[in-house]
């Protein structure tokens, strides 16, 4: 995946050499260039920046300043002709400075910088938002982890449920209504008020009962026509 850039100098030359060089960055992709805070303020509001190319010395209101006024800031790579603002620029956690003129090489390195940066961002955000694949129940005086992929039907037992895996049964202390708000919607159904079922298990449909392995289970008439719908999906090959 590319990452979108923009760039903000108010230098006309500035903004072309920099073009030329995310042009010819195929991680890049260029999203627009602004002449100052304002229309960068715009731009940023507008459209998805994970990278910034930011010129310290512009009018009316620094990069420096402007990088302040920011609640959530992209990545940052300070362009400027003036050495000053180097250790501001650090305190501010830039990824790079680069001095005027810039050099493609120059320009390389501070980008596969903030490329490695995005990158790790990216991991460590699939890794928050990754749906987990088992869950832990108390059963007996133990607390049991089970993957979903090995649950294949849950049973109630009034204010127990019993969950049915391919090796085991396991009884745990909880309402079926419970348990079925804490599994991943895409993977199981409801087919009758004391069954939960794993689709992926379904071994087939007959009449107004799910076959799992040696199990039947019954299928509700008020449920029968989503339940069927839905497990059936578009796997269904029709003459």
């Amino acid at each position: 995946m590319k990452m979108n850039c923009l760039i903000i100098d108010d230098e006309p030359i500035a903004r072309k050499g920099l073009r030329e060089y995310i042009l010819e960055s195929d991680f890049l992709n260029l999203v627009g260039e602004c002449e100052d805070a304002l229309r960068a303020s715009k731009q940023l509001s507008e459209q998805v920046v994970d990278l910034i190319y930011l010129d310290i010395e512009m009018p009316k209101i620094s990069g420096i300043e402007f990088l302040k006024t920011l609640r959530h800031r992209p990545l940052v790579i300070f362009t400027t002709a003036y050495p000053d603002y180097a250790l501001e620029g650090y305190n501010l956690d830039v990824i790079d400075y680069l001095m005027k003129p810039i050099t493609f090489e120059r320009f390389l390195k501070a980008t596969q910088k903030a490329l490695e940066v995005y990158q790790m961002k990216r991991l460590a955000d699939d890794k928050r938002h990754a749906q987990p694949d088992h869950f832990f129940i108390k059963s007996d005086s133990k607390y049991e982890k089970i993957a979903f992929s090995d649950v294949r039907y849950v049973e109630s037992l009034q204010n127990y449920v019993v969950i049915h895996t391919a090796e085991k049964k396991l009884i745990a202390y909880m309402t079926l209504a419970g348990l079925e708000q804490q599994l991943p919607p895409d993977q199981f159904i409801r087919v009758h008020k004391s069954f939960i079922v794993s689709i992926a298990s379904v071994k087939s449909i007959d009449g107004n009962e799910i076959i799992i392995g040696n199990a039947r289970i019954p299928i509700s008439r008020t449920l029968k026509e989503a339940v069927v719908e839905r497990i059936l999906g578009k796997n269904l090959f029709k003459r």
